[in-house]
């Protein structure tokens, strides 16, 4: 037969609070919930008839004297708390203790200072936008204190009154019945919602919240080199504080759009050049259009496609660091005609080109049949 202070692992001159902890601490591990054992669900109901003998006076007397047998023959019942089920950790805490896992929540003042609402608002921006920066206004509706009733929730003229449930505390008292006994737990008051007094004459502007929802502009400065998700914090700008509290941030998070020319990659930008076989064998001088303006480039001779040509520094800003840029990379595209669009005066060089570098010759009407093969 087991013994009772074993299993709460308590020396038979434990007081009260130490099989209460001793419980805590045992509870945690011999929940069915958490632990998966076979005999996890008869361990815990052992434990709960040892908690529930050792914290009554009388039954632990007569479990001392006489042990379990004792208690039976007496006519105690001896299938503990559990017997017929039992709920989660935090039910049985909440049961026993009037607190959770933790024990004993502290409430939170409602009338102290609490800081307002964060909020946030999308902008959408063009590229060129994104990268030289702009200043944008935005519109945002947010909380601010009632003028009306600065803030109280009571009409003008009126003061809240003392809540008759609680009596001005915030909190009341509850009776709630277990397995091993009633236990009396404080919470919230349910009518007041712990502040402690009532409106009972609101305020017609806000409806006795003491806030009101107003529309306000901001002009928004963005910095050059934002991208996609780039985020911008500006404090104070959320929702009003309550009793006194600072108000909350907005949160700006930015949104570009796709650029027809530039393909962007962090701070560097890629463009397509396109040449033409002429090009790429011999080189070119060629004006390209750059985030700065058009550029002259020169396109090296036996260019190959998706080969590159890097301009440095003349990518996008980093943010903050206007003086350090991204570049610009080009990828060269070497196109190869259609044969059925050409004038007939470049077919006729394509193929002595063909010739030379072959050393076949083309039949008469070869070019003719391709081309109205296509």
């Amino acid at each position: 037969m087991a013994d009772y202070y074993e299993i709460l692992e308590v020396s038979k001159n434990a007081t009260k609070d130490e099989i209460k902890s001793a419980f805590r601490k045992k509870a945690r591990v011999l929940h069915p919930d958490v632990n998966k054992a076979p005999d996890a669900e008869e361990k815990f109901k052992e434990l709960g008839k040892a908690y529930e003998v050792l914290m009554d006076d009388e039954k632990r007397q007569m479990y001392d004297r006489y042990g379990e047998d004792g208690l039976k023959n007496s006519g105690y019942d001896s299938q503990g708390p559990f017997a017929s089920g039992f709920g989660d950790l935090s039910e049985i805490f909440n049961s026993f203790f009037g607190g959770g896992f933790g024990g004993f929540s502290r409430q939170r003042d409602p009338n102290a200072p609490q800081q307002g609402q964060d909020l946030r608002v999308n902008v959408e921006l063009t590229f060129e936008e994104a990268v030289f920066g702009t200043t944008k206004e935005i519109k945002v509706d947010h909380l601010e204190t009632c003028k009306e009733c600065n803030g109280t929730g009571a009409k003008k003229g009126s003061q809240p009154v003392k809540c008759p449930t609680c009596n001005g505390t915030g909190q009341v008292q509850q009776s709630v019945r277990t397995p091993l006994g009633s236990f009396t737990q404080i919470g919230t008051c349910p009518d007041c919602h712990g502040k402690g007094v009532k409106i009972t004459d609101p305020c017609p502007k806000c409806k006795g919240t003491g806030m009101e929802t107003k529309e306000k502009k901001l002009e928004l400065k963005i910095p050059a080199g934002v991208d996609t998700g780039s985020k911008m914090r500006l404090s104070g700008e959320g929702d009003a504080g309550k009793n006194g509290g600072p108000a909350g941030d907005l949160y700006v998070v930015l949104y570009v759009q796709d650029s027809d020319y530039f393909k962007r990659d962090g701070y560097n930008v890629y463009t397509t050049l396109e040449l033409t076989p002429a090009q790429a064998v011999m080189g070119d001088e060629i004006t390209i259009k750059t985030l700065d303006g058009e550029r002259t480039i020169n396109v090296p001779a036996g260019t190959q496609s998706h080969d590159t040509l890097k301009l440095r520094g003349a990518g996008i800003s980093v943010v903050g660091r206007n003086s350090q840029r991204g570049d610009h990379v080009v990828i060269f595209d070497v196109i190869i005609p259609n044969c059925k669009k050409l004038p007939e005066e470049e077919r006729q060089l394509y193929r002595k080109l063909y010739e030379l570098n072959t050393g076949k010759k083309l039949k008469e009407g070869f070019i003719d049949k391709i081309k109205n093969a296509l």
